[in-house]
């Protein structure tokens, strides 16, 4: 599902897509208990939260300090990087972002896009 997003490029990926992981943090940021799992769109492509960040799992770009709050505030231990600003890669951060929208997804059910797009492919009448 995700072959339209941008590949990465040894390892680097394009502003396009570190914009698409930013979005993704903030979906996350605003998802409240129980609904859904967030969705974002990326040139008229709607994908839940969740590729994004499995996208992004091979990227060692440094994040930016402005992203890396909405990831260490769900952390249960403080963040301490290697880098002498607490540096952290979009792997890292994806990493952690996928372990808990998983465990998300879990403790609440399905609430992904599929189970939204089941609700439109029930049958109308029953038969």
């Amino acid at each position: 599902m995700t072959n339209f997003l941008p590949a990465l490029y040894e390892g680097h990926a394009p502003i396009t897509l570190q914009n698409l992981f930013r979005d993704a943090l903030e979906a996350y940021d605003d998802w409240d208990e129980g609904m859904p799992e967030p969705i974002v769109s990326y040139e008229g492509n709607v994908l839940p939260i969740s590729e994004v960040f499995d996208w992004m799992k091979p990227c060692t770009d440094i994040m930016p300090a402005n992203m890396i709050g909405i990831v260490t505030d769900r952390l249960s231990k403080p963040w301490s990087g290697r880098g002498p600003l607490d540096e952290m890669t979009f792997s890292t951060a994806a990493r952690v972002m996928s372990v808990l929208v998983r465990r998300r997804l879990r403790r609440f059910g399905r609430g992904s896009i599929e189970a939204f797009a089941d609700r439109f492919n029930q049958p109308l009448h029953a038969e």
